[in-house]
């Protein structure tokens, strides 16, 4: 889908009151200019989460959680992008502009179709399931009550190669559209029938509770795959899609954990016994999509597996996934169970304690990691050391810097004694103490300075009037000045929070948000006499560094008749300034 235009996101983000979103979904009190609670994303006892009508961002002093009501609604309600701005649009009266592509609304129009097609086609399977003594008894016999067949609206798909063709491929339209569901075969005359028959439907639900697909499962194990999957479609990617996850935003306010199985039938036993967090992949290894869809629902993630060579494979699957999205506050551990069980018998079999029980002592992804690493590795040798070292750097360097990074470094310099580099082996807390975009000390206030006021009040870039020339500077965070106060001469109306919007997945995004929530002395008019004198001093930096250029250049080469007059220019320049 083509981008939705930045002015759309401007005018959506200034006609959404932050507070208000918040403020329905948190109790919000009012202290001073801003309002405050205890964080939703978060534990905490005292209320350290700011949310700002002037800035119309909020902010969390104590995990860092920040952003505008488009990020709130995605981290809240757990929603994507387009989700969330669907939803603000429909709360302010506008309409989401999706393509200048006439094709885009055509597209939507094919979507809603597939949708209503693949809604058809569940509730034929719901009916059917009425009908079958062979699959109610088989329901019944694995324990799932009315209400957790409800809750994943399973059905049966009846024997026969037309039971859904003749009940809902009433006409050539409705054949094409269903074929494009997924739901249909053809065998090599061009015969088109029904891809699902005689097996337990379920059916797999997007983001927003949509039915996208089917997962069928047979009777017996030995009538043929096991599970079936739809094939994948316009609405369909299975290295995208976790089967649950629509029932588990439905049961849990709040996500603390995820558990990650393999079969549909798992999920659903752990249901069944009030395990509400469990999802399952759709008969794929887990994906780094996979990894970023469970983490932005939960900042624990348990991956649960048989405990032969194929579910160990299985975990170091999962584990390479997950292992470049480990930011702090993320854990990932791994269950291996014993040999003929799954998580649908031993919750069975123990109940949903035990299981509990289970997880509490599941492997931590570090220690995953090392075991499986160091299984056929002697590190009683140099060689060993070294294979280990050369083996893990790699996968080490994945990870997003923070402490969990900088811990697993330090294992592996402990474990092979190559403890020499700075990487693996002392803390390198102070080099990270300052934000990477705002650097170095000597030199950070004046441009931090600048995009602290612009932060403060975007619109106090118009008062410069486009006149700023410090193009060039070599200054850390100079470049992101420029941005900044080109953004705002571009988009004059611009907010705090739209503008850190634009900035949304990049590195400067933890730093600017960190400057912008807090609170700046003084008012408008010294900020305005701030925001000049830093501009000034910018220009007067340029002027001597390019005097200093010139001069190096005349000590290396030469100077030509241009860079001459130039000098000559710069020096005129520089007396000008200090009479």
């Amino acid at each position: 889908m083509a981008r939705i235009p930045d002015a759309f996101i401007d005018d959506l983000l200034a006609r959404s009151d932050i507070v208000e979103v918040v403020g329905s979904r948190v109790p919000l009190k009012r202290q001073g200019k801003e309002y405050a609670a205890r964080c939703p994303f978060h534990d905490e006892r005292s209320a350290s989460f700011t949310v700002s009508p002037t800035k119309q961002f909020y902010h969390c002093f104590g995990c860092g959680a920040h952003g505008t009501a488009i990020s709130f609604l995605m981290n809240y309600d757990r929603l994507e992008f387009l989700d969330a701005v669907d939803e603000l649009a429909k709360r302010a009266g506008m309409e989401v502009p999706r393509s200048e592509n006439p094709r885009s609304a055509q597209q939507q129009d094919d979507s809603r179709e597939l949708y209503s097609a693949l809604d058809a086609a569940t509730k034929f399977f719901q009916k059917n399931l009425e009908g079958s003594e062979k699959a109610r008894s088989y329901l019944d016999g694995r324990g799932v009550d009315e209400e957790n067949r409800a809750r994943f609206q399973i059905g049966y798909a009846p024997d026969g190669y037309s039971g859904l063709r003749d009940a809902l491929g009433k006409d050539e339209r409705r054949m094409k559209l269903l074929d494009r569901a997924g739901l249909f075969s053809k065998n090599d005359r061009g015969h088109v029938y029904d891809k699902f028959r005689d097996r337990v439907m379920f059916p797999i639900f997007d983001r927003r509770g949509r039915v996208i697909a089917f997962g069928g499962r047979v009777f017996e194990k030995d009538d043929g795959p096991k599970y079936l999957n739809s094939p994948e479609t316009a609405l369909f990617h299975k290295g995208r899609e976790l089967y649950g996850l629509w029932q588990v935003r439905q049961a849990n306010q709040k996500i603390e954990r995820l558990i990650v199985v393999e079969g549909y039938m798992d999920v659903v036993s752990l249901f069944q016994f009030g395990v509400t967090q469990a999802v399952a992949t759709l008969g794929t290894a887990t994906t780094p999509d996979h990894a970023e869809l469970l983490f932005r629902n939960a900042p624990d993630v348990f991956f649960c597996f048989d405990g032969d060579a194929a579910g160990r494979r299985a975990g170091w699957k999962a584990l390479e996934s997950v292992l470049p999205r480990m930011k702090d506050g993320r854990q990932a551990f791994f269950l291996f169970l014993p040999d003929d069980e799954d998580p649908d018998s031993i919750v069975r079999k123990e109940g949903a304690e035990a299981f509990d029980e289970r997880l509490k002592q599941a492997t931590p992804l570090s220690q995953f990691f090392f075991d499986e690493l160091t299984r056929e590795i002697n590190l009683g040798t140099l060689d060993g050391k070294a294979r280990l070292a050369e083996r893990a750097k790699p996968m080490l360097a994945q990870i997003p810097d923070g402490a969990f990074g900088d811990l697993m470094k330090q294992q592996l310099a402990q474990l092979t004694g190559l403890g020499g580099n700075a990487q693996a082996g002392r803390p390198q807390m102070p080099q990270r103490a300052a934000p990477r975009t705002i650097q170095p000390a000597a030199k950070r206030s004046l441009v931090r300075g600048a995009i602290a006021v612009l932060l403060q009040q975007p619109s106090l870039a118009l008062t410069l009037g486009g006149k700023h020339h410090f193009q060039g500077l070599r200054l850390p965070g100079v470049e992101l000045l420029l941005e900044l106060l080109g953004l705002v001469e571009q988009r004059p109306d611009i907010s705090t929070g739209a503008l850190l919007e634009h900035f949304d997945g990049r590195e400067e995004q933890a730093s600017l948000h960190t400057l912008a929530a807090q609170t700046l002395a003084g008012d408008e008019a010294m900020w305005t006499v701030e925001l000049h004198d830093a501009v000034g001093q910018l220009e007067k930096q340029l002027l001597f560094q390019r005097i200093d250029d010139l001069n190096a250049k005349q000590r290396q080469q030469g100077l030509d008749d241009t860079d001459k007059y130039e000098m000559r220019e710069l020096l005129k320049a520089r007396a000008n300034l200090r009479l």
